[in-house]
C-alpha cells in the first residue's frame, strides 16, 4: 500500500548515506560541532537531515515530519501521517570511526508504523521494512531467526550503557555484544543476524521507528520496555524501554527488563 513512500524513503537514506559517508571518509573529527545532553551533533548530521527533509517535503508536502534535528512543532500531531527521522542515529560511533551508524527513516499513519528504511553508509547496508508486506537486507528479503532459546541467542545492547555496568545484571543470563545505534541493532535483529537488542532506559521515537518497521515486516516483534506496542507521533516522543525481538524469545526478554 505504500510502495511509494518506501521508495522516497530509499532515494532519501541513500543520498544522505552519500553525504554522511563523505564527511566520515575523510575522519576529520573537527566536523563535530557541539554536544549536549542527546550527544554530539556534526556537520553530517545536519547535512543528512536537510537532505531527508526536502526529499520528503518534496514528494509528500502536507505530511508531518519529527526529526531529532529539527525543532519539534505542535502542528505535526494534527497529521495522520508522519515521518519519524534520525539522520544520524550512532552519532558518537560516527565521531569514533565505528561504522555502526545509521541513517532511519520511519513512516506512519494514525501512530501505527507502516513502512521503514535503515541505511548503514560506512558498510552500505540497506534495511527495509514495509509492514504488512516483506522485509529486506542487502537488497533481499529478509526474516527474523527462528532461534527459540536463550542458550545461543545473540542479544545486542548499547555500548554506552554496557561500559556503564547497567547491563551486568543480565550477563548471567544472556550473551551480550555490545553496539551502537539503536536503529542499526534492530536492522540486524529484522535481517536474523541477532535475537533481540533490548534495554530498559528510554529511547525517543526518532531512534525506534525505522527499526520497529524493519523488525515487524520480517516476522519479529517490537515493543516499549512493558511490552505494549510503539505508537508514534505522540506529543512526548519519549518511550521507556526498548524491546525488538525474532518474537520467540520477547516475554522471556521483556521479563529481563523487569527484573
Amino acid at each position: 500500500m505504500y510502495e511509494k513512500e518506501l521508495e522516497v524513503a530509499i532515494e532519501a537514506a541513500r543520498r544522505a548515506g552519500a553525504a554522511i559517508a563523505e564527511i566520515y571518509d575523510a575522519k576529520d573529527t573537527s566536523h563535530v560541532e557541539k554536544s549536549d545532553d542527546r550527544g554530539p551533533l556534526t556537520e553530517a548530521d545536519t547535512r543528512s537531515n536537510t537532505i531527508l527533509i526536502e526529499a520528503i517535503q518534496s514528494a509528500f508536502p502536507t505530511d508531518a515530519i519529527l526529526s531529532e534535528e529539527t525543532k519539534d512543532t505542535p502542528e505535526r500531531l494534527d497529521k495522520r501521517r508522519a515521518w519519524i527521522l534520525d539522520p544520524l542515529d550512532g552519532t558518537r560511533e560516527f565521531t569514533l570511526q565505528i561504522p555502526e551508524f545509521v541513517v532511519s527513516i520511519g513512516f506512519v499513519v494514525d501512530g501505527e508504523i507502516a513502512a521503514g528504511v535503515l541505511y548503514n553508509p560506512a558498510s552500505r547496508e540497506l534495511f527495509t521494512g514495509l509492514v504488512g508486506g516483506e522485509a529486506t537486507w542487502k537488497g533481499s528479503p529478509c526474516r527474523v531467526s527462528g532461534h527459540q532459546a536463550f542458550e545461543g541467542a545473540r542479544f545486542l545492547v548499547s555500548r554506552s550503557e554496557y561500559k556503564k555496568g547497567w547491563f551486568d545484571k543480565y550477563k548471567d543470563q544472556v550473551a551480550l555484544t555490545p553496539m551502537g545505534s539503536v536503529a542499526y541493532k534492530f536492522g540486524l535483529v529484522a535481517a536474523g543476524q541477532a535475537e533481540a537488542s533490548f534495554t530498559p532506559e528510554p529511547r525517543n521515537e526518532w531512534d525506534l521507528a525505522g527499526g520497529v518497521a524493519c523488525v515487524i515486516a520480517a516476522g519479529g516483534l517490537a515493543t516499549d520496555g512493558r511490552g505494549a506496542p510503539y505508537r508514534f507521533n505522540r506529543p512526548d516522543p519519549l518511550h521507556i524501554g526498548v524491546c525488538g525481538t525474532n518474537g520467540w524469545l520477547h516475554e522471556r526478554v521483556l521479563g529481563l527488563i523487569r527484573r
